[in-house]
């Protein structure tokens, strides 16, 4: 009977059973103390004062029943209503609204609904249109690959700021031999700054092609280079001459490329830019146990998120040996054996080269403090600070979803139409790559919310963290 009732009405029974429930209330206390102070040889005020007290329990009593109610009938529904519409606005997530769960709030639902498959008709239509151009794209790039596949040179093309907006494979193969280059790191970070800046300087000056000789940052590595400027275009691109000489094996040509990064104000404060501007490092572990303080890290997984999209090839799927032995009970879950791991690098050397990836990135886990409790334990004897800025998923999921709300990564894969194959499942890959994707559709959500810059997103996550905290 009462979801055929409108929604102005349904709430207005809640007010009315509230007055009709305090008038009883204090009606029934003031009768059991009049009933009290008949006889009584004791001041009559005492049968009054205990009908006030009473009263006011009962009124107390009575509006936590109905806030119980209106929050679980009213409040609730809402909040995932407007999650569900927002999930499915912003992270393009064709899921369901739950009608039956929101069946007291009268045509609300309904609407929301129509409204929702409105959205995503036109939405669909777009992504069609879209997809069109990019298949035209790809194959343009593809062509593009292959006409540089014969050229011996390496190139790079650096954003003003002198981070790495584009590499192909052969300077893949180059830089790889000091780490593994990576969209939007600073180029500061593979070859000595003080040569490519005064290279780069002349470059300014004399606005043309500059030869010099470049060294990778620890002298491990040289090379015969250009700097050459692009036009009126902003940045410059940085050639490796006779790159084959410097390839032991045969690489491949891809282009790895973000041309938006040419844009990017990387000199702002990291808390003042735009959430979706900056790099993420997207990590899990897998362990011997769940005890930090003493058990060991077995593998790392781990992918870039530059600009909302997770950049291919860029990823790490390190096994680790812990020095100990691995559990069964761990090996079940994780599938990581102590023969798989008994000529794997020590976390010494694993945890110093995912301190390089991760430089300059926001690091982003789902349950971050138990991750980076095992990199913080080691990071004080290998002197590696982890002072990069961290954000959990459990806590996003709270911010968007709600905090009474369930935050695994299961419930959050399944909320947010992320499916994670079951031989991946507990994988230190597997699981990085679904938290990388469920962080690419929290974003613009985020964004929807009105929580654009980074500190604002800390600002909810630390709320949020509390509140978690407290209903645990």
């Amino acid at each position: 009977m009462l979801t055929s009732l409108s929604l102005r009405l349904r709430i207005s029974l809640f007010f009315i059973f509230l007055a009709l429930g305090g008038v009883v209330v204090t009606c029934g206390a003031i009768f059991i103390g009049y009933r009290r102070s008949i006889g009584a040889e004791a001041d009559p005020t005492s049968a009054f004062l205990f009908s006030a007290i009473l009263s006011g329990f009962g009124l107390i009593a009575l509006s936590a029943g109905v806030w119980l109610l209106f929050d679980e009938n009213v409040a609730k529904p809402i909040e995932r209503l407007a999650a569900t519409m927002r999930t499915r606005a912003h992270a393009g997530v064709s899921i369901e609204l739950d009608i039956h769960q929101a069946r007291y709030l009268g045509d609300l639902a309904p609407a929301a609904a129509a409204v929702s498959t409105q959205l995503s008709q036109t939405t669909l239509d777009t992504a069609e249109a879209i997809a069109a151009e990019t298949a035209r794209l790809a194959g343009e790039k593809e062509r593009l690959t292959a006409l540089l596949t014969e050229i011996p040179v390496a190139m790079v093309l650096i954003s003003p700021a002198h981070q790495i907006v584009l590499y192909d494979g052969q300077a893949a193969s180059v830089l790889g031999q000091i780490h593994p280059p990576r969209l939007n790191a600073s180029i500061f970070d593979y070859l000595r700054e003080e040569e490519l800046r005064a290279a780069h300087a002349d470059l300014v000056a004399q606005d043309k092609e500059i030869a010099f000789t470049a060294h990778g940052t620890e002298g491990q590595l040289s090379f015969d280079a250009r700097l050459k400027p692009l036009g009126h275009a902003p940045g410059y691109m940085l050639l490796i001459d006779d790159a084959h000489a410097l390839i032991t094996p045969e690489a491949a040509r891809p282009l790895v490329y973000d041309f938006d990064l040419m844009e990017h104000d990387s000199e702002r404060a990291i808390e003042d830019r735009p959430i979706q501007s900056l790099t993420y490092v997207v990590f899990d572990t897998e362990t011997t146990g769940l005890l930090p303080h003493k058990d060991e890290i077995v593998q790392i997984g781990a992918v870039r998120v530059v600009n909302g999209r997770i950049v291919p090839g860029e990823e790490v799927d390190q096994l680790v040996n812990p020095g100990m032995p691995i559990p069964p009970a761990s090996t079940k879950v994780h599938h990581v054996t102590n023969d798989m791991v008994a000529d794997a690098p020590s976390i010494d050397i694993a945890a110093r080269d995912f301190h390089k990836y991760a430089g300059g990135a926001v690091i982003v886990a789902h349950n971050a403090p138990f991750d980076m409790a095992f990199l913080k334990r080691h990071g004080k004897r290998l002197g590696l600070d982890w002072e990069h800025p961290i954000i959990d998923t459990v806590l996003l999921s709270a911010v968007l979803f709600g905090a009474s709300e369930t935050h695994t990564l299961d419930a959050l894969c399944d909320r947010l139409g992320v499916t994670i194959p079951p031989h991946l499942r507990h994988t230190a890959l597997g699981d990085a790559q679904a938290t990388a994707e469920v962080l690419c559709k929290m974003l613009p959500m985020l964004k929807s919310r009105g929580y654009e810059t980074f500190v604002d997103v800390i600002r909810q996550t630390r709320k949020h963290g509390r509140l978690l905290e407290d209903l645990n």
